[in-house]
Formats: structure tokens, sequence, C-alpha cells
């Protein structure tokens, strides 16, 4: 039975890789093709365009790994089953449930695969392919501290503590120095939004710094003229994808102890629990279609079946998330149900082949 089991383990594992390499290949020409129209900006050149796709395969690997393992074990049980392998191994004594265990342990090993790329490989490999690109296209430096994050801007330097969208940022500091290297002027903004190439700062409060006294002003809002373009945010902005679980739940606790929205990062942090199940679910689900209807199909037939129902998994995936997002449901319910549908979709196929 260990033959067995490594035989069809070896199947399934090598369907589903080599389905993966193949979308994985496929979406990263996509990506870079649309890439290729920011190709040009600051020093961000063609040779960095791909140091960027490359540095984002396992993070794309990690987002198709469902979509391959449905595919790959359609076309791998199903190239079993066209050949009459299944059949032998099924009229040789070998129970239903004897067969799926074998499928399962190879799903077991795809399922930590999967979870090592997105706790080790993809959140490191991402954060590094976001900031390397969005720098060479600033063609500036920002620091990111407990309190902010930090840019210089010719003598002066820029501290941002609040970080509201891409083109919004509040609780704004700018420290002016002379040549000399004395600080001459403190501001602070309550707000400030990006439109037109400029910054529009809001509730500002102005201290400039004379050699024998301070004189403070307070203005209600002001246009700023910057290096600092809303660009530099991608690069110190902490992003889901850019986060392993563990590294979401901390970073959920400091959003909830500092009175910030968690919604997008706690339907990440799911997520990130539920894929390798997700992957897990749907190896099964091709399993049940193979010893279905899809046994006697064309491998072109099975391809394209397989190919439909991953697809849809994550497009009901996707909208159930936004769902939960748009009507404030839970993110926990709303990452897993798309999942349990499949499962029980798996489970009243294989109930139905016997």
């Amino acid at each position: 039975m260990r033959l067995l089991d490594r035989y069809i383990g070896k199947q399934v594992l090598a369907s589903s890789l080599l389905v993966l390499l193949v979308l994985v290949g496929l979406f990263t020409f996509i990506d870079l093709v649309d890439d290729l129209g920011t190709v040009g900006r600051g020093t961000y050149s063609l040779g960095q365009a791909l140091e960027y796709q490359l540095l984002r395969l396992p993070r794309r690997s990690f987002d198709l790994f469902p979509l391959a393992a449905m595919v790959g074990s359609v076309v791998g049980l199903g190239s079993l089953a066209a050949s009459g392998e299944l059949t032998v191994i099924r009229t040789s004594g070998v129970s239903l449930g004897r067969l799926l265990l074998a499928v399962l342990k190879a799903a077991a090993l795809i399922m930590l695969l999967v979870l090592a790329i997105g706790e080790l490989l993809a959140p490191m490999s991402e954060r590094v392919a976001q900031q390397r690109r969005s720098l060479a296209i600033t063609g500036q430096m920002a620091l990111r501290t407990q309190n902010g994050f930090w840019i210089r801007d010719g003598l002066s330097f820029i501290q941002v503590r609040k970080l509201l969208s891409g083109d919004e940022v509040g609780d704004l500091y700018i420290y002016e120095f002379d040549k000399d290297r004395r600080l001459r002027v403190v501001t602070r903004a309550e707000q400030a939004h990006f439109k037109d190439g400029k910054w529009l700062l809001e509730g500002i409060l102005q201290s400039r710094l004379g050699d024998t006294r301070v004189e403070g002003a307070a203005i209600t809002s002001a246009a700023w003229d910057s290096l600092f373009v809303p660009e530099l945010v991608d690069v110190v902005t902490v992003k889901p994808e850019s986060l392993s679980a563990l590294g979401l739940y901390r970073y959920l606790e400091y959003l909830r102890d500092n009175g910030l929205s968690t919604e997008r990062y706690e339907v990440a942090f799911w997520g990130k629990l539920v894929y390798p199940l997700a992957t897990g679910v749907m190896i099964f689900l091709g399993v049940a279609m193979v010893l279905g209807q899809l046994g006697s199909a064309t491998m072109g037939t099975r391809m394209l079946v397989g190919a439909i129902v991953g697809i849809g998994f994550h497009t009901l995936h996707q909208t159930s998330v936004q769902m939960g997002v748009v009507y404030g449901l839970s993110p926990f319910l709303c990452t897993l149900t798309p999942t349990l549908l499949f499962l029980g979709g798996g489970l009243w196929m294989l109930r139905a082949t016997r």
C-alpha cells in the first residue's frame, strides 16, 4: 500500500507543480507586459522590472496554488483513469476511502509546501520587490520607525505619523534646517492631501526658530510643494501580502491598540490560515470529479473543467471577502465559506459515485 500511496501521490504532486509552473509563467508574463508602462520613470529599468517579477514569484505561487492543485489533481488522476490504471486499482480491492487517503497524503504535502511559501518566502520577497520598485521610481529613501516614517527633502526632514491612504496622510511634521544644519522652522499639519502635483496641508501649526526667539502661527490650510510623493508611501506602508500570519497577528494588535482600521488585515490574516486548507479541498474536489463524470473524459475536457472550477473558487473567494468588508461581516466566516461550500460539493459528488 505504501508503494501505491507513493505512486498516486507522485502523479498528483507532479501534475500540480507542472500546472503551477504554467500558471505562474503566464501570469508573470501578463504582469510584466502591464508593468512595462512604468519602465523609464525615475531609474526604473527593464532589468529592474524583470527583477521585480522574479521577486514576486513566491507570492504569485501562493495565490495560484489552489487553482493549480485543482487542475493538477484532475489531470493526474484523470490520466490514471484514462489509461485504465485507476480501474485496475479499484478492482484489485482498493476501496474508495483508501484511494482517497492516498491522495490526501499528497494533499497534506502540498499544503505544507503552500504554508512554507506563504509564511517564509512570499512575505520577505514581496516586501523587497515593492520597496525596490518604489525606490527606483521615486528615487527617494524612506525610513519606517515605531512613530511613523521619515523622508529627507533637501534641507528638510518630513515625519508622517499616520498613513490614511496613498494620497492622504495625517499628523505630518516638517523640520526645515538652514545650510549650517540649524533647525529654523517646524511645521505640523493635522492632515495632508495630494492633488495636482502638490500637497494641501490642513490644520497647520508653525513655529519659526530665530536666534533669540520663537514665533508661532496657526494657518487653516496651505499648499506645499515637495519631493515627497504618494509613491513613497508604498515603500513603507505595511501591506498584508508582505506579512506572515504571525506578522499579521502582531500588526493587528498594533492597529487595535492605536484605534486604527483592521478590516483589511483581518481578512488577510484569516486568508493566510485558510489558503492551505483551501488547497487540500481543491485536491479533494478534483478526486471527486475524476471518480465521477470526468474519469472517461479527454485530457482537454478535464483541464477545462478543472480550470473553470478553480477560477470559480477564486472568484467566489474574492467576492465573499469584498462583501464581508463592505457589510462588516466576520472576516473568518467570509474567508472560510467558499472553502466549505466546495468541500460540500466534493462530498456530494463522492456520495453520488457510490
